[in-house]
């Protein structure tokens, strides 16, 4: 290959598109962490205090065994995945507002302010799974040691599928909340609703069959199937087919329609910011 090939595939747009994404994520990560004494510390700080919370008020005070044992790694296997969800969301309602004249003053595809959100928190999850690791294996001297078992393998497919998803939602959120400025607000409380009704500080299994089938109609939470991959690493019995289809195929639909809301309104958005 020639040195002119090589060069007009160095600045190919995808190529462009994956440095200028790059580029934007490793600021923000910058940006967030220079002025902070913890650093990194702070990614994996709230969801160890929120399972710490749980673990005592499950295992303490209500004594009821919901998840499974090890409960603070069932817990953690849950909140980690949980935190790159809801922190990409949440900062998806500012994408456009925060940023509005850099945003405007630039020729470089729009998709990349959400899509750096997403892969920003995706790099701070990743780098909180040692914590996950430390505490599987603190469990190895009790009663109830977790054991890794060959399903963590499925956690490269759910990092995949949780991508898409978030990134659907995310191309859906950032144009809309231009327009109607209420629904920063009501993701918020989305959010809040979907954490208890999303399987992470219980097991799918713990969800009543009658009257109602909520196991049934819990598989319809697309986090349900993707949750459920994660924590099957240890707990194989949360690992339910039915789930990973459904959160497969809703996936890739909020992936395509959230490209297909952010090309038909981006022009609009624009004029707004």
């Amino acid at each position: 290959m020639t040195t002119a090939a090589l060069s007009r595939g160095a600045w190919s747009p995808v190529t462009r598109y994956r440095r200028s994404l790059w580029l934007l994520t490793t600021r923000d990560l910058k940006v967030r962490y220079s002025t902070s004494f913890l650093g990194y510390f702070w990614s994996i700080l709230d969801p160890l205090v929120m399972a710490a919370i749980y673990w005592f008020v499950f295992t303490q005070v209500f004594g009821r065994g919901v998840g499974h044992e090890p409960y603070i790694v069932f817990l953690l296997s849950g909140l980690l995945p949980w935190m790159w969800f809801t922190g990409s969301i949440s900062d998806c309602t500012r994408a456009f507002t925060r940023e509005s004249k850099l945003i405007r003053s630039t020729t470089i595809p729009r998709t990349i302010w959400v899509a750096r959100l997403v892969l920003s928190k995706g790099i701070e999850f990743v780098a909180s799974i040692p914590v996950l690791a430390i505490f599987a294996i603190l469990t190895q001297w009790t009663d109830h040691p977790a054991t890794l078992h060959w399903e963590a393998l499925l956690w490269i497919p759910a990092i995949i599928l949780q991508t898409m998803l978030t990134l659907g939602l995310g191309l859906i959120v950032a144009p809309l909340v231009v327009f109607f400025r209420d629904l920063e607000r009501a993701v918020k409380l989305t959010l809040r609703f979907l954490f208890y009704a999303t399987p992470i500080i219980y097991g799918i299994g713990n969800l009543p069959t009658s009257p109602i089938d909520f196991h049934f109609w819990a598989a319809f939470n697309p986090l349900t199937g993707i949750f459920g991959m994660y924590r099957s690493a240890f707990f194989p019995t949360e690992l339910d087919p039915f789930a990973i289809l459904v959160s497969a195929l809703m996936s890739i639909g909020f992936l395509a329609i959230g490209l297909a809301v952010f090309r038909g309104s981006i022009r609009t958005v624009l004029k707004e910011i």
